[in-house]
């Protein structure tokens, strides 16, 4: 079946419907590309058309491009790839100029067909490029639906004119939000932009309208006009200029050099903006050649496309369980976290029953989903109605009787095994025989909780991070006993409240905290060392972190890292690797400096709370070094890690699936998104070379940079970690 068909209707106007088979949104590949480039030769051919719409059969106009082709223009370009990209990229680039010039007469710029497009609900990507290269856009007013051009979130740019059209549609400044931070808004959003053209109740009346009445001047880009000037100026324009200065100090304010696709973007609109339309359009095809030639574009995509929707869609739950979804849920602890979890889960439509000890903290609890959707309701994006219907699911008391007919239990109580145990006790005696119990914890080991339960095969971690309505990511923690029925409910509420699951095996700190740690701590060994904090902090961010190991202990506070290292200390004995970070840690909690919660930490503060700089006491504990280190020296160090306790993880079984070590890497805590994610960027730097630096920062630094076995093995054997552990269905 094809993804696109015609019709010519009785006025003589071409309704071209893109509805690919089979699958719930449109997405273009080279077989499509080649069925609309036919149809459009025979609009502009045949004399009896008058013009075209092209629309969709589906809610959504369409989800983007098919990332597959890609690759395979890389792929069969031989031992050229970056020409086969650029040949391609410039066909493309061919076929929407073919659309966008309709058959009119290259110097009169008459005798063309108007060509319209009607957006019924999403449109991203190609499927928002596509409609800026017709004559003009007609989109439904449905706000259910979002357009824009998101492509800078996975690591590459819009690539197919949707860069050149939108910068000489809106001007630089105009378009900048759309193009660099990939913003999507609703059609009406849309149309105040300028991003398209009209909304209708009746959209494809309207296109019919237009293209029926519409005159050679109608279809004429700007662009193609004469006189055109672009809004707000070219590069070498007085308010061009400023425009473009501060543009690139924005991108490397944001990014601190660390994203390829962002410079290379704004490079592409800054070169094509000097030039003729026509050879903008060859200048993005070599930036976004550019891109795709950069193995950091690859891996965003495979993470944080590919990788991260097949997660979501199912890719690691156990086969044979019937479906699990949610209906009631138990939130034990009515704190921060357990308020969060609250909070999502009714967004989703679950009931929730929120429990706390006293019905003063059970209300507290649930008005923090009040005062969250107050925030909304001022920001246009909640009603009161939405707010009424939400805080009618969650019902906060202390009765543990409320939890007689729920289907699912998250325990977020204290972080001590024996308040663990005892509600587990209590809460099993009064749910159903098959409630599944979870807890949040983030760092005592699952299989040890499980012992309070009557029923280990239906206890299980769901590990949420903070703040729970912002972050992407949940991490679900397998027990020693942990049934695949468990595992399958875990997996299916986290799709219910629309979050990014992994799952890993139990061990110590599970996954995401035995990275994070080892990250914080590295930093912090290095003012014992005398390495300055802003070098530390700031080379992490501009490896790409959104906040640097410094900064980030004091937002979570230094007493809980001195909580969490006593109790490492206890468990591991002479194991222990931390002691130098320690005391810096047990000293800073001695002089009161718990972070910024007392507005006194490694930075000062002020009477708000906000921050003034590093701690002049930090430099009279611990002189800094005359001589400091060289920039990249202290990335590797922040880096590898990380890494290695990843590679760790998967040696020793604690990750089953390489996807989730990257997926939940990026969303769990940042790292570094321009990598992939951390097997990604092992993957990137070549495994005999991480081995090599492995070695040298082992010897310099000590053993917690000792090349793992699993590392050796395939720096010895020329492997790759996609290499090794990828297989076919993974990649779907």
């Amino acid at each position: 079946m094809a993804d696109f068909t015609m019709n010519i209707d009785a006025d003589g106007i071409a309704n071209i419907t893109w509805d690919c088979p089979e699958k719930s949104m449109n997405v273009l590949n080279n077989t499509a590309i080649a069925e609309l480039d036919g149809m459009i030769d025979q609009v502009i051919a045949d004399d009896a058309i008058k013009g075209a719409i092209i629309t969709s059969g589906k809610p959504d106009f369409a989800a983007g491009m098919d990332l597959n082709i890609l690759a395979d223009m890389r792929n069969n370009a031989g031992d050229n790839p970056a020409q086969g990209l650029f040949d391609g990229i410039m066909q493309m680039h061919a076929f929407l100029r073919k659309i966008e010039r309709a058959g009119m007469d290259p110097k009169t710029n008459k005798g063309g067909k108007p060509i319209a497009s009607v957006l019924p609900g999403t449109a991203l990507g190609i499927g928002l490029e596509l409609p800026l290269s017709t004559h003009r856009i007609f989109a439904a007013d449905n706000p259910k639906a979002k357009i824009g051009l998101p492509e800078i979130m996975v690591g590459i740019f819009p690539g197919a004119g949707g860069t050149t059209r939108l910068v000489r549609k809106l001007g630089a400044m105009g378009a900048s939000q759309y193009l660099l931070e990939g913003k999507t808004v609703s059609p009406k959003a849309a149309k105040a932009a300028g991003l398209i053209d009209d909304i209708s109740d009746d959209p494809m009346a309207a296109a019919r309208d237009w293209v029926l009445n519409a005159t050679d001047a109608d279809i004429v880009k700007p662009w193609d006009a004469k006189g055109y000037k672009m809004p707000g100026g070219t590069p070498y324009h007085p308010a061009g200029f400023m425009t473009f200065v501060g543009a690139s100090a924005m991108v490397n304010g944001k990014t601190k050099g660390a994203f390829p696709a962002a410079k290379a973007l704004l490079s592409a609109v800054y070169e094509g903006a000097q030039v003729p339309f026509d050879t903008a359009l060859k200048v993005e095809a070599r930036w976004f050649t550019n891109v795709l030639m950069n193995p950091s574009s690859s891996a965003m995509i495979r993470s944080l496309f590919i990788n991260k929707g097949a997660l979501e869609k199912g890719a690691v739950r156990p086969a044979g369980i019937p479906d699990q979804r949610v209906t009631k849920v138990g939130v034990l602890g009515a704190g921060m976290m357990g308020a969060g979890i609250a909070l999502v889960s009714a967004q989703a439509g679950i009931d929730v029953v929120l429990i706390d000890q006293t019905q003063e903290a059970a209300d507290r609890g649930k008005a923090y989903s009040e005062t969250y959707m107050d925030k909304g309701i001022k920001r246009g994006k909640a009603t009161p109605e939405k707010k009424d219907a939400l805080l009618a699911r969650i019902n906060a008391t202390t009765d543990l009787n409320s939890l007689s007919d729920v289907d699912l239990i998250i325990e977020a109580v204290f972080e001590d095994p024996a308040v663990k145990a005892d509600i587990t006790a209590k809460v099993e005696a009064v749910v159903p025989q098959d409630c599944i119990f979870a807890s949040n914890t983030s760092t005592l080991p699952i299989s040890e909780l499980a012992k309070a339960s009557k029923r280990p095969d239906q206890f299980i971690g769901i590990h949420f991070f903070s703040p729970v309505e912002k972050m992407l990511l949940v991490e679900i923690i397998k027990g020693r006993e942990t049934g695949d029925r468990a595992v399958a409910k875990a997996l299916d509420y986290v799709r219910q409240i629309r979050k990014t699951p992994i799952v890993v095996n139990d061990a110590r700190f599970f996954y995401a905290n035995r990275c994070i740690i080892p990250y914080i701590n590295e930093g912090i060994r290095m003012i014992g060392e005398g390495v300055a904090p802003a070098l530390i902090d700031n080379a992490a961010r501009m490896m790409g972190f959104p906040v640097g190991p410094i900064q980030l202990v004091d937002e979570t506070s230094i007493d809980l890292g001195a909580k969490i290292a006593r109790a490492t200390r206890a468990a591991m004995g002479d194991a222990y690797p931390d002691g130098a970070v320690d005391d810096i840690i047990f000293w800073m909690e001695e002089q009161g400096r718990l972070g910024r919660k007392a507005k006194a930490g490694f930075f000062a503060y002020d009477d708000a709370g906000k921050r003034l700089g590093y701690w002049d006491g930090l430099a009279a504990q611990y002189p800094r070094l005359e001589q400091q280190p060289d920039v990249t020296e202290v990335q590797h160090r922040l880096m590898f890690v990380q890494t290695l306790e990843a590679v760790r993880a998967l040696e020793e079984g604690v990750l089953m699936d390489i996807r989730e070590g990257d997926v939940g890497a990026i969303l769990g805590w940042g790292f570094a998104p321009w990598t992939g994610g951390p097997l990604s960027w092992f993957d990137i730097l070549g495994s005999e070379y991480a081995a090599e630096r492995c070695d040298q920062l082992q010897a310099a630094y000590g053993d917690r940079f000792a090349c793992p076995d699993l590392l050796r093995d395939m720096a010895d054997k020329g492997q790759s970690f996609y290499g090794r552990f990828g297989t076919s269905d993974q990649a779907a």
